[in-house]
């Protein structure tokens, strides 16, 4: 039942349903179906793939796109995700019966015919919508990460081949550098505390380059810092149309190239000109997705309700308090009030050092309950570890008939509460007011509560006394202690 503190918070995702609408209006993908839709046996495309030059014209009308070379673009690029989703199956001619090794030129055109997963973007289940879709975000951060150059031809050699060392470009590096800003770019928007507002790019770029420990950047590493914002704004532009982002690009007037005159910004504060990005519910999804395929513990809210009521407190015993609530009033809709309030209080018992957070997430849960728990938790009255939670607990619902804790009791519920704050690392405020409350309780407390017979004593002795406002208290709660630590080694 021990739990590890999850490395990213809890997050609340729409409804798969949700989802699924969103992933089909992105507008990449919007292309990439409507042109699976217009291909047909005459349309044409190269051995990779790819639309024929003399494709692209028509596709790009097809798709409203501007009679240009950035609607070719625009119109190359939906089909290539048409064709990496498997919304259109490409027919090689090298495949064909009577094909022999002449009719492998470069020259050489395929067809193409309508792929199973085009009929499951209107027919299949949402998780056949996301998972093709996924697939286009995989292929969208390939693009993403895809090397920049100004002049193809420079790299190719005499003998044809490429001079991939002429890039300076290691994939790897790339693609880890963009999953690190996107994993940034979710702890901003899925953490405690988060708000819905759009990031700076500038900042984005920095949480990747500046030390944690530097103070005033340095030259270099404001250069870098440049160097990787100008970076991102290409890639947030070939990631939104996939729709995970909404992005503002980085103001054209910022962008001068060398020995151009630049023009005055007219507001030089205004951080906005230099890139904003926000992830979206889907995008939200599909990092997550990205991270649980990597290995990352990314939690999200619903993810225990299917489970046993030990699995429950032991997963949200470090969640923050809305996520912990949200959790448990799924956990609660799926298991029913029924039985409910015995199973967690027996997943509530334990001497680990995440006993006492599972006892105060137990309590929580019972409140949701309600009545129906009445009886499971008046059947632990008598239980040592129980006892005080049970009472607290029908105490709060007005109950008669409670019996009165004794002073053992009430002193092991103390040092249990405060060693459940201690361990989720709660805010030192409310912390110190809740140690100096317990304590103000009763008079003589330290005299007592070291022999409090709690695996926790000499730990939440120790803590009190570091947090005590009171100077003689808090050396009342040292000496407390060190007494407990003396009597058996408690807490240590």
């Amino acid at each position: 039942m021990s739990a590890e503190r999850p490395i990213l918070p809890p997050v609340r995702l729409h409804t798969e349903a949700e989802l699924a609408r969103d992933a089909l209006a992105a507008p990449l993908l919007a292309r990439a179906v409507r042109l699976a839709r217009w291909a047909g046996p005459d349309t044409r495309v190269g051995a990779g793939g790819e639309l024929v030059d003399a494709q692209l014209p028509a596709a790009a009308e097809h798709l409203g796109l501007a009679a240009d070379e950035d609607g070719a673009a625009e119109a190359s690029e939906a089909w290539r995700l048409a064709v990496d989703t498997g919304l259109v199956e490409v027919e090689d001619p090298a495949t064909e019966p009577g094909a022999d090794e002449e009719d492998f030129a470069d020259d050489v055109e395929g067809t193409v015919t309508a792929g199973e997963n085009l009929a499951l973007l209107t027919g299949g289940s949402p998780q056949d919508v996301l998972s093709i879709w996924l697939d286009g975000l995989e292929a969208a951060h390939a693009d993403a990460t895809a090397p920049v150059f100004d002049d193809f031809a420079d790299l190719v050699g005499e003998d044809g081949s490429i001079d991939f060392d002429a890039l300076d470009w290691d994939p790897e590096t790339e693609a880890e550098f963009l999953d690190g800003v996107l994993g940034n770019l979710y702890l901003l928007t899925v953490g405690e505390g988060a708000g819905d507002e759009a990031v700076p790019l500038p900042a984005l770029a920095a949480s990747m380059i500046v030390p944690d420990d530097m103070g005033e950047p340095t030259d270099d590493i404001l250069e870098q810092v440049s160097d990787a914002m100008m970076r991102l704004d290409d890639q947030f532009r070939v990631l939104e149309p996939i729709g995970i982002v909404e992005y503002r690009p980085v103001d054209e007037a910022l962008l001068v190239e060398e020995g151009e005159e630049s023009v005055p910004p007219a507001d030089d504060d205004d951080v906005t000109r230099y890139g904003m990005v926000k992830l979206t519910p889907l995008g939200i999804y599909g990092i997550r997705a990205r991270m649980l395929d990597a290995g990352v513990d990314a939690p999200a809210i619903g993810d225990l309700a299917d489970k046993g009521a030990d699995v429950l407190l032991g997963g949200i015993a470090y969640y923050p308090e809305a996520a912990a609530r949200g959790e448990i009033e799924l956990w609660l809709a799926r298991h029913g009030a029924d039985g409910a309030a015995g199973e967690l209080l027996d997943a509530a018992r334990g001497e680990d050092p995440q006993a006492p957070l599972r006892r105060l997430h137990c309590q929580q849960a019972l409140a949701l309950v309600g009545a129906d728990a009445e009886p499971a938790v008046r059947a632990v009255l008598g239980d040592p570890e129980l006892g005080g939670l049970a009472r607290v607990w029908l105490a709060e619902r007005g109950a008669a008939d409670v019996p009165p804790p004794s002073e053992a009791m009430i002193f092991w519920l103390a040092i249990d509460t405060i060693a459940a704050q201690l361990e989720a690392d709660g805010d030192l405020d409310e912390l110190q007011g809740l140690v100096e409350g317990l304590s103000g309780q009763h008079s003589g407390f330290f005299d007592e509560a070291w022999r409090v017979d709690h695996p926790a004593t000499a730990d939440v002795l120790e803590a009190m006394g570091r947090l005590h406002s009171d100077k003689k208290q808090a050396k009342d709660a040292r000496k407390a202690a060190f007494k407990a630590r003396s009597r058996g080694g408690s807490g240590s």
